[in-house]
């Protein structure tokens, strides 16, 4: 399951991605019994035109690698979706 909310703040210490308009940072946090949870933040704009959502998922990663990794890579594919869908006709 994917929570979303719209606004975060990234402390991760790992560079943001950019894939065109879209700064793709993951945000894992720690869980009970030493495990991760993956988090990514997705956004856009600058000053008060800017967006930002963070996405939460339900899984756990043995590793804060894995669980960056992971986030990494929905957030990518996030971005490719909507890429996708803002080019499809009405």
């Amino acid at each position: 399951m994917i929570h979303t909310t719209t606004t975060t703040t990234t402390t991760t210490g790992q560079l943001p991605l950019t894939l065109g308009k879209y700064r793709i940072a993951a945000c894992p946090r720690p869980l009970p019994g030493g495990f991760f949870a993956a988090q990514v933040s997705i956004a856009s704009g600058s000053g008060s035109a800017s967006t930002a959502r963070l996405m939460r998922f339900d899984s756990a990663f043995p590793t804060h690698h894995a669980a960056a990794t992971y986030a990494l890579a929905q957030g990518i594919d996030w971005v490719h979706e909507a890429a996708r869908q803002s080019v499809r006709p009405n």
